[in-house]
């Protein structure tokens, strides 16, 4: 019945590529062959904190070096170029949900590593407003969390860190005012004693956002908080 209701469903509502928007042909892949031979993940060298490329002789990013995280590490799969700005944005404001498929599988091939290394006892995705879900009529990080939990068998808790601020787009920010607008942004419904985090997010730039949600974590106990996610700016 579930391959029949996805045939169904492929029919109706054909599944697109996430990346250059056009109709798969195969409707059992999540991106286009095309696409799948140009769209790479990032290799080495990365900042050994937040992930991000960084020159060969540089063991931290611009951003990373001389400051304290709140969080222990991370990783980024793809960069945040023109090609996936347009299919992150789509995916987010659109609601092509299907993308989401094909970042948590992204995330599950290429993070594995890093989770297996991890060992987180929770997944947390990033929350957001409950405005904002209104509006979008999901959260895009709790969707591919869902996935990434599943496939390694790590629960996933998306009740525990709430957006409590509806914060302003950060998109025209600097660094000080992006921190100044996540101030208290979040909170804990709950405890996390002793427990390794592992936070879900589509895009890390500066970082605030990820920063301001692992401090919350960590003041309800959590002994570590790592995080994933689709895109690194």
């Amino acid at each position: 019945m579930k391959k029949l209701l996805n045939h169904i469903l492929n029919i109706l509502y054909p599944r697109c590529c996430p990346i250059c928007q056009k109709i798969l042909k195969d409707q059992s892949l999540l991106i286009c062959p095309e696409c799948g031979e140009k769209l790479k993940p990032i290799s080495q060298p990365r900042c050994m904190c937040c992930g991000k490329p960084v020159k060969e002789e540089a063991e931290y990013c611009r951003d990373c070096t001389g400051r304290k995280r709140e969080f222990f590490q991370g990783k980024g799969i793809y960069l945040y170029d023109s090609r996936m700005k347009v299919s992150v944005l789509r995916y987010k404001y659109e609601g092509r949900r299907q993308y989401g498929d094909f970042y948590a599988r992204a995330m599950c091939m290429y993070g594995a590593g890093e989770i297996r290394r991890w060992k987180p006892d929770l997944i947390v995705p990033v929350p957001l407003h409950p405005r904002k879900k209104r509006m979008r009529g999901f959260n895009q990080a709790e969707y591919i969390a869902d996935q990434v939990g599943s496939f390694f068998g790590i629960p996933v808790d998306s009740s525990l860190l709430r957006k409590v601020k509806d914060t302003r787009s950060q998109k025209k920010m600097n660094a000080a005012q992006r921190r100044k607008n996540l101030r208290d942004a979040f909170a804990a419904k709950g405890r996390a004693d002793g427990k390794t985090i592992l936070l879900i997010d589509d895009v890390y730039t500066t970082g605030n956002t990820i920063e301001a949600a692992a401090e919350c974590l960590k003041k309800a106990g959590a002994a570590r908080v790592c995080f994933l996610t689709v895109c690194t700016g």
